[in-house]
């Protein structure tokens, strides 16, 4: 080691990056983390479990609902129409609706959304199951036998801070509260302790819609946030890259130099918990320096793996980075994965003019890596213990906004799941005729958390905190019927 590299040099730039997020999650491991008494869990499992790990594909912005996954013959048949002009039942009636004016008349200038704007996109039954989705997912077509859709979603918020509910399960006004990853990673234990287990990717959510907070942990703790990966090899992780000029040669010096060290202080110390959780901490680490690195070269796979994913195309090259780095991510054990699309302000998705050209061009950049992801993992045996849920903030409403957009529309849209011992090829739940309201199998957001975590073998009754008592509607339900 270079001698302005000192042991405290060494150590404490380890414990202000990967050697703090090590140490957390150590003294939790190994309950030295004061719990006042109390027992968080033990990272196993509360019954046995049907998946490992889970990928999150958010599209941030409002995809959709029409366009996408549920189409309406209607809204082309009747287009130009008010909901009452229609023979069909007027949604504007319905009980269901809580906010009439908001959602009619929703815009600065009291723009009226209901005259009906016509689909931009053809339909086609795809697969055995003969699902009808998209024209613009034609890869994810081919994998329709694979995913359960859900159709009748809905939220309370209407804004752009919907995505903060969707990974929380509450509204903005609520404050903050644990994200799906972070409830996971502070469930279950690890299964590499090379990587971090909660780990983010892609654009990220812009401050306006819950920016950090929507991969935090609130009070769950920091050692339970999601950790930003970049898909560079030269720089995966904060604080991965030793700090000054430190080759290889003398990084592996020092490494062992601080092991001989810290054994000489385990052995005078023998009775220090603690001091042996941080050893390891700095281990882990030091590890972590090499694993993640590693993981996100991309070079390893082989020409047909890449340009399967879109690797190699402009369009589809970003986010067909991120889809293949999860695949190896989950293949190394890391129990979740989120990944966004289009993050960053309202989000890419949210055409509020333009649809047409916004949802085609954003289906053009996604649906193949998302597609390869799903062949690639069933190929490699790991779709059955992967669970992947794509889904967005809300959808778009069925009337027009504008001349050519949508405006935001919480009431009903669509999600999906796939792998995880979730059931194949088949629908679930479903929307009014022009995709205003979810009629049947509604399902709140948490409803979702709710099934991730039973594939993983937890109960979120089991995971409360004490002091912090939740809401029923935080729980959520299983959605039981999509499961195998």
């Amino acid at each position: 080691m270079s001698p302005q590299h000192s042991r405290r040099q060494f150590g404490s730039s380890l414990a202000s990056g990967l050697g703090g997020i090590a140490l957390t999650s150590l003294l939790r491991r190994e309950g030295l983390a004061d719990s006042g008494g109390w027992t968080p869990p033990d990272g196993r499992p509360h019954f046995a479990p049907r998946a490992k790990s889970v990928i999150w594909l958010f599209m941030a912005g409002g995809v959709s609902q029409t366009e996408t996954f549920d189409p309406k013959p209607a809204l082309t048949k009747y287009a130009g129409k008010t909901f009452p002009e229609t023979p069909l039942p007027n949604p504007l009636e319905s009980p269901l609706l809580e906010n009439r004016i908001e959602l009619v008349k929703g815009d600065a200038n009291g723009k009226i959304y209901d005259k009906l704007y016509p689909l931009q996109v053809g339909h086609s039954r795809r697969g055995q199951s003969g699902i009808e989705i998209s024209d613009w997912w034609p890869h994810l077509g081919s994998c329709v036998d694979d995913m359960a859709i859900v159709r009748s979603m809905w939220t309370t918020a209407s804004n752009h801070d919907a995505q903060l509910q969707f990974h929380t399960g509450r509204n903005r006004f609520d404050g903050f509260f644990p994200t799906i990853g972070a409830w996971v990673h502070y469930g279950l234990g690890s299964l590499n302790d090379d990587l971090p287990q909660f780990i983010v990717m892609g654009n990220k959510i812009g401050d306006c819609c819950g920016g950090k907070a929507t991969e935090g942990a609130d009070y769950l703790g920091p050692q339970h946030d999601g950790v930003t990966l970049s898909v560079d090899p030269q720089n995966p992780l904060p604080f991965a890259r030793p700090v000054g000029k430190v080759n290889e040669v003398e990084r592996a010096k020092g490494q062992r130099l601080l092991q001989r060290l810290n054994r000489l202080s385990a052995e005078r110390y023998p009775e220090d918990d603690a001091l042996t959780a941080r050893i390891k901490s700095y281990e882990l680490a030091f590890r972590m320096q090499t694993a993640a690195p590693e993981v996100v070269d991309l070079a390893q796979e082989t020409a047909a793996t890449q340009k399967m994913y879109g690797a190699d195309n402009g369009a589809t090259k970003p986010f067909g980075r991120l889809c293949l780095t999860a695949r190896r991510l989950v293949e190394r054990g890391v129990r979740f994965v989120q990944i966004y699309h289009g993050g960053g302000g309202a989000g890419a998705w949210d055409a509020h003019s333009n649809l047409k050209s916004n949802h085609s061009g954003n289906c053009g950049k996604v649906d193949q890596p998302i597609a390869a992801l799903l062949t690639d993992l069933k190929q490699r045996g790991l779709l059955d213990e992967t669970l992947v849920v794509w889904a967005s903030e809300f959808g778009r409403t069925p009337g027009g906004q504008g001349s050519n957009g949508r405006g935001h529309h919480n009431f009903g849209f669509s999600i999906w799941m796939a792998g995880g011992g979730i059931k194949g090829g088949v629908v679930h739940g479903s929307t009014d005729d022009f995709g205003f309201h979810a009629v049947e199998d509604r399902h709140y957001v948490t409803d979702v958390h709710a099934t991730v975590l039973h594939q993983l073998g937890l109960d979120p009754r089991r995971l409360e905190v004490p002091g912090r008592k939740r809401l029923d509607v935080d729980f959520g339900q299983p959605i039981r019927d999509i499961i195998a």
